[in-house]
């Protein structure tokens, strides 16, 4: 990693140019901190409409609670959540992360005064629940600094910040922990708003970078200005 590149900086440079262009995003969109905890389930491997697809079913059954969930057949459960796709997997998981809840009787909120790696460590032994399911519960539910990295997040810095000697989830996840002041609120933001700019014009493919907010600052546009990347 270049020790030419002042990290806190690009970062906020980056945070600041993408509030600018869209603005707060208001996420995680849920009723509860339950169901913030489903949705991190039911998003995972699939589009988040996937999931809001299976949340309103679990909502019209009745069952967005960890007793009902605990309750309710497993085969019955996987069929309501059948839209957020892997949906026996996803049930089993489910099933996990409500038997896990049982212990802080069935209240998330009891995690907010929790040492944040103990949380984590927690919920990284839950069946089911990986690194970026698990910050995502870290950050949106008990509001903890802790970053949340998915392939957007990697996709957008290391075309920002080419050449970074950054490949795991770790170590991206490192990459803003070390240089961001562990601010709640900030990770929040910068999460929806890294989902947005890879969704809406950071594409995969073939990103639309004319109309990019980062297009002064991208390393990998300015070096090549092809417009296309494999990244």
């Amino acid at each position: 990693m270049s020790n030419l590149i002042d990290f806190p900086k690009k970062l906020m440079l980056i945070f600041e140019l993408l509030h600018e262009y869209y603005g707060d995003q208001n996420w995680w969109p849920s009723e509860s901190q339950f169901e913030t905890i489903v949705g991190a389930i039911l998003t995972q491997n699939t589009a988040w409409k996937n999931a809001e697809y299976a949340i309103l079913n679990l909502k019209e059954a009745n069952l967005m609670a960890p007793s009902a969930i605990r309750s309710v057949d497993i085969s019955v459960l996987a069929e309501t959540i059948r839209p957020s796709g892997y949906f026996n997997s996803k049930a089993i998981k489910l099933k996990a992360i409500c038997a896990f809840l049982e212990f802080y009787n069935d209240d998330p909120s009891q995690w907010e005064s929790m040492n944040l790696r103990e949380l984590r460590s927690q919920l990284l032994g839950v069946y089911g629940i990986g690194p970026e399911t698990a910050d995502d519960i870290v950050l949106y539910v008990a509001n903890m600094p802790s970053f949340v990295i998915d392939s957007y997040t990697q996709r957008i810095i290391s075309r920002v910040i080419p050449n970074l000697e950054v490949s795991k989830y770790d170590e991206f996840k490192a990459l803003f922990e070390n240089h961001l002041p562990p601010d709640a609120k900030l990770f929040n933001e910068y999460h929806a708003l890294l989902d947005t700019h890879a969704k809406e014009l950071c594409h995969k493919k073939i990103p639309s970078c004319n109309k990019c907010p980062l297009i002064k600052h991208c390393g990998s546009f300015l070096n090549h200005s092809t417009g296309k990347f494999d990244a």
